[in-house]
């Protein structure tokens, strides 16, 4: 358990660097970062049930990222791990719903909710990767700026902001409580049962305390979340480039298939 825990904070922190690191990638606005990444899930969940092809296509833009910002796929895989079997359940009763045939490979007829089982399964992959392309190319006090600039309440970014921070802190607590459990119990494989009820109480406890002296020493270092900081953060010619780069990009294999218009011109 205590493993767990600490793989969870040392990922965090490393996301949390990568972020923050000085490189093409990281420096382009946040704004024009969370406007691509919104427009690419829209596109993405867009697309019919049935047009498999189109949405392979779609794989081009994580396919630049990772190359461009020297992103680990097998890295990204390994920490969205948990997810991808959750967004695999989401059609996989697909098929029993949906059995008429459209296509024959081989022999072996394909139904239409096969199909649809596959689509949902790969918007829900190019729809993570998206999200966590945007997470681990910008921190969160980049986001939160971005999220002002386009007039988000300030209390609803506040919010997003903190509760980001404090995660790290319920985290860091989980870990003190369960190490301070196991001294006191050597050998016990988890923690009995009879200790789930005070345990999550002494968690919250210890949490509440633990953010508010962060609150404090927030406070006594002058943190203000004010349009300042807000309208100094502004856009570049760079970032306007690459909104409407990746705005073309994103539009163009949405609408055509570009895959297959490619293809043809090899055949």
């Amino acid at each position: 358990i205590m493993g767990k825990f600490e793989n969870a904070i040392h990922e965090m922190c490393a996301i949390e660097n990568q972020a923050g690191e000085d490189n093409f990638l990281n420096n382009i606005h946040a704004l024009a970062k969370l406007f691509v990444t919104v427009l690419y899930v829209c596109m993405v969940t867009s697309f019919p049930k049935y047009n498999v092809t189109g949405l392979v296509g779609m794989i081009i833009y994580p396919l630049i990222i990772f190359n461009l910002g020297d992103i680990k796929f097998g890295k990204c895989i390994k920490r969205i791990r948990l997810i991808l079997p959750l967004i695999c359940i989401i059609g996989i009763f697909n098929p029993f719903f949906d059995r008429n045939v459209l296509l024959t490979m081989g022999g072996v007829k394909i139904t239409g909710g096969e199909i649809s089982m596959v689509t949902l399964m790969i918007k829900g992959i190019l729809t993570v990767i998206a999200i966590y392309i945007l997470i681990i190319t910008t921190t969160i006090d980049r986001v939160c700026m971005a999220l002002r600039k386009i007039h988000i309440p300030e209390i609803i970014v506040m919010i997003i902001q903190l509760i980001y921070r404090y995660i790290n802190v319920l985290l860091k607590e989980t870990k003190r409580i369960v190490e301070a459990y196991s001294l006191r119990a050597p050998g016990q494989k988890g923690i009995n049962f009879k200790a789930w009820g005070s345990l999550p109480g002494q968690l919250l406890l210890r949490s509440i305390d633990r953010a508010t002296d962060v609150h404090n020493s927030m406070s006594l270092r002058g943190y203000n979340f004010n349009n300042v900081q807000i309208r100094n953060y502004k856009l570049s010619g760079r970032d306007y480039v690459w909104m409407i780069v990746w705005t073309l990009v994103i539009i163009a294999f949405r609408v055509y298939p570009v895959f297959e218009i490619v293809g043809g011109l090899f055949t």
